[in-house]
């Protein structure tokens, strides 16, 4: 199986660290955050890795080059620009889809329990292009579905801002929070490469495309829930306390 780690952010949260190093490489319980979630993912099955880079990819390249986690790891180079999530996938796209089968999107900075095997089984059986992996946890922003799981638009509870543009929430309509971990058939490349090409940018957010995706229904965009997930996002200096504090345990 595959899968692509996001690992090119800037990680402005973390500083002081991320001034010297990059947010991959931060330390839980002893341990980088990219070591363990490629640990994870091996784990779970996945023998064909990809990682981009951009802040301080030096590092990243040499700890990869350094160790050896018994699978396959090819590195998205985004030293010239940092393409955010969206322009990521789709400069990632000639190493991700050389062949036909799906592959799971993880950003480096999110610890769980989530059963990637098992997702990668759900998402296979459901025929949609994207799966967005939900739960129902606390979250500022959430996802709507439908009653058949499609997604359909975004929230922030925060602002009050609905997303896509004049997007009114039906009554039946499910809010969940995104775990930024999701699968991609590789057949969504090309709508992926015509909304680069209709923002103007090769640098995009990912969660812009899926809102639009998913309104034109150009794509098939749905949800696989898990309702027991366990998950921290180690992407603010509190939540990586907490991280460290659970792992270092």
């Amino acid at each position: 199986m595959k899968a692509f780690i996001l690992a090119a952010g800037l990680g402005t949260r973390l500083k002081p660290w991320t001034l010297e190093h990059p947010k991959a490489l931060v330390p839980v319980g002893g341990i980088p955050m990219l070591q363990r979630v490629i640990c994870r993912l091996r784990e779970e099955g996945f023998d064909e890795i990809t990682v981009n880079v951009h802040h301080f990819a030096d590092q990243i390249k040499d700890f990869l080059a350094r160790h050896d986690f018994g699978v396959t790891i090819g590195i998205s180079d985004e030293s010239a620009a940092l393409l955010d999530t969206g322009g990521a996938l789709l400069k990632a796209a000639p190493m991700l889809c050389r062949d036909e089968r799906p592959f799971l999107v993880h950003n480096v900075d999110i610890l769980s329990d989530a059963p990637m095997r098992a997702i990668m089984d759900e998402h296979v059986a459901s025929g949609r292009d994207i799966s967005l992996v939900t739960s129902p946890r606390e979250s500022s922003r959430k996802l709507l579905f439908d009653a058949d799981h499609n997604l359909r638009g975004w929230y922030n509870l925060s602002t009050g801002e609905y997303r896509p543009a004049g997007f009114t929430p039906a009554p039946q309509m499910e809010e969940r929070a995104f775990s930024g971990i999701y699968i991609v058939e590789p057949r969504v490349i090309p709508t992926l490469a015509e909304y680069s090409r209709q923002v103007g940018s090769a640098k995009f957010p990912v969660m812009d495309y899926l809102l639009a995706a998913s309104a034109s229904g150009k794509n098939n965009i749905g949800e696989i829930g898990l309702d027991s997930l366990n998950l921290i996002d180690i992407g603010k200096p509190d939540t990586l306390r907490r991280a460290d504090s659970l792992f270092g345990a």
